[in-house]
Parts: structure tokens; sequence; C-alpha cells
């Protein structure tokens, strides 16, 4: 069967997540009913990363079996249409190998937060940011930021539900700027890594926050990381300005 590789678009708001549900919407069944009208059968896809529920993909990738060749321009054409008019789009596909996995045979993650830092309610931007309503010290979050890269035990930051085998993981790469657009102000978290552990993005997040707000310093994020103690991770923010970014893989099949 020929297999392909599918970038996905996304707004997260109106699904309970990427992964299918029974009796909720999601991405993923989203995508699996508009396969199934062109091929009528069951389709099962497999992704990169299962967002949560209200998390956004910019770049989220995942992969199908077609019984028919087809081209992968129509085929993207094709799903386009039948995805409506859920906020989803196929934004490039290709063929890939038998073998090629969207989960297993990707090397890295990236995640974009987007905080806006102003008094008024989101309007345009409701849903696709995280609003406080005060200014955040950006350098103060950026140099906490460093104390949480490269390999640690992330107990810390990870969901009392995550099913992970090991807290263990290599965070690469973790950087706070401001940017300065339209509608305000935003603190903006640039993260990568191979893999995370469930609500890690926006227990960093959260807890960084904090140290913006002056609550927290560099200190006591590495202390809390230390720790290996969920109870001494700062609030977990709210999905709301989480994007899965992009996925990276030996050979990019979209190139």
């Amino acid at each position: 069967m020929p297999r392909y590789a599918l970038k996905v678009e996304y707004h997260g708001a109106p699904f309970a997540g990427w992964q299918r549900q029974a009796d909720q919407p999601s991405v993923q069944g989203a995508i699996e009913t508009a396969l199934s009208r062109l091929e009528p059968r069951d389709h099962t896809i497999a992704a990169a990363g299962r967002t949560d529920a209200g998390v956004h993909g910019l770049g989220q990738v995942a992969h199908c079996d077609m019984d028919k060749d087809w081209d992968p321009f129509r085929l993207s054409e094709a799903l386009n249409h039948h995805l409506k008019p859920d906020p989803v789009a196929i934004v490039a596909c290709a063929h890939v190998p038998e073998d090629w996995h969207a989960r297993f045979s990707a090397i890295e993650r990236r995640y974009v937060f987007r905080l806006l830092m102003r008094r008024a309610p989101a309007t345009h931007l409701k849903g696709l940011v995280w609003r406080v309503n005060q200014p955040l010290d950006i350098a103060a979050m950026d140099e906490a930021a460093q104390r949480l890269v490269g390999r640690h035990d992330f107990t810390t930051f990870r969901s009392s539900i995550c099913q992970a085998d090991s807290p263990l993981k290599t965070l690469d790469h973790l950087r706070v700027t401001r940017v300065d657009g339209p509608h305000g102000p935003e603190a903006r978290f640039d993260v990568r890594a191979r893999s995370f552990l469930h609500n890690q993005v926006r227990s960093f997040v959260g807890t960084l926050e904090r140290v913006g707000a002056a609550a927290w310093t560099a200190h006591d994020v590495a202390d809390a990381l230390a720790a290996c103690d969920r109870a001494r991770c700062g609030p977990v923010c709210p999905p709301d300005g989480l994007y899965l970014a992009g996925v990276g893989y030996p050979d990019d099949p979209f190139a």
C-alpha cells in the first residue's frame, strides 16, 4: 500500500485533542473521516505527536496508507475538500517508504508558545494566545529557561497522568523572546527536543511566567527541577497559545 506523509495545520479550539475519541471531535478523526470519503473503508493514521485539547498545529506530521497510488498534490487537494468546514488543512503531502513512520522516524519536535501581555481581552487572538494582564521580564524568563536545557529528570514538569516510560528527557533548546505585534507585545517561547513528556511545555511556560512576574527566580526554577517533585512545579498554563510548530526527520519528506 502506498504510504503518504501529511503536514497538517489546525486550530485546536474545536477539538478534544489530536487523538481519535469515540464521542468527541478530534483532528485525527476529522482526517480519517476525510480519507474514508476518498477510499471507503476504515482508516487509521499515525502522527508525530498527540496534542491536547485546545493545542494548535502549524507543522504536525502524520502518515496514511492508501489503496490507490495517488498523486500527492491531488491527495492533499481531495483531503482539503472533504475536511471543510473543520479548521484543518493538509499543507503538504509526499510519498514516503512503507517503513517510514510519522512518530518513530522523527528526531525532533518543535513547539512555539505565544503569551500576550496586555490588560485588554484578546479579540482577534482569542484562543490563539495566553493573555496575562501585566508586562513580564523577558530577560529573567530566558535566563531561568536556560536552567532547564539539557538532559534532566523532568518529573517536576511532568503531568501526573503522563504515560512515558521515563521522566528523563533531553531538552535541546528553550528561548524566550519579546515579539511586538499589532495586538501588543508577546513573550514567545521556542522549544525543541526529540520528544516531550505530557504537559511538559505548558508546565515550563506557567513556571517561567512566574519568573517574569518576579514571583520566582531562576534559582527557584533550578531548585524545582532538582526536586523531581510535581508539587514543586509552577502553575500549568492553559493550552491557548501552544503550537506544534514542526517535526524534524533525517530526510525531510517535504523537501
